[in-house]
């Protein structure tokens, strides 16, 4: 028996037959820590055995008597995680359908034609769906919506603008001499 966590026979009872279940690896690792501190291993050992670091073991311990108003099964799950934000794939892509032939000045924008950025706004003001630029790319994609990307280049002049005019051997400096 350890002083850092007493099963009682039923508890023990479901860790066990818990354990010959499928469960993933992690969850695994946890019961049989939580065996292993039952029967007297030190906290050294079972982390050597388990290949983790001892506060990892502490970390299981603690978790799993916090957690005693819930099931077993409960007890050894992983915690609950901020990680990468669910992807907005196919989530915008009925709510672009349906906004994209309206007119974005309908809806208080200063614009006659949908922009990336102004979707963007549209969808986190109307629909909470706060998606990068790169999401409303893919999403127009998706819906297979021809996209304009802006030119920035509107000022330059083509440097063959005199060659489209006709104005070749002019703007050369040769003339027809015969």
């Amino acid at each position: 028996m350890s002083e850092l966590i007493e099963l009682s026979n039923k508890e023990r009872r479901e860790l066990e037959s818990l354990r010959m279940l499928d469960v993933e690896r992690r969850q695994y690792q946890r019961i049989l820590a939580l065996l292993l501190l039952d029967e007297g291993a030190s906290v050294e050992e079972i982390a050597e055995q388990l290949f983790v670091p001892r506060r990892t073991i502490y970390d299981w311990i603690n978790r799993f008597n916090q957690r005693s108003d819930l099931s077993i099964r409960e007890r050894i799950q992983d915690a609950v995680r901020s990680g990468r934000p669910a992807t907005a794939k196919g989530v915008i892509d009925p709510v672009i359908d349906k906004i994209i032939d309206s007119d974005p000045r309908d809806y208080g924008y200063n614009s006659t034609v949908w922009t990336a950025e102004l979707l963007r706004r549209y969808l986190s003001k109307y629909h909470h769906h706060d998606v990068s630029l790169r999401s409303i790319s893919y999403a127009l994609v998706r819906l297979e919506i021809g996209w304009k990307l802006p030119r920035y280049v509107l000022s330059r002049q083509d440097p063959y603008w005199r060659q489209a005019k006709g104005g070749l051997k002019r703007a050369s400096g040769r003339t027809n001499e015969r």
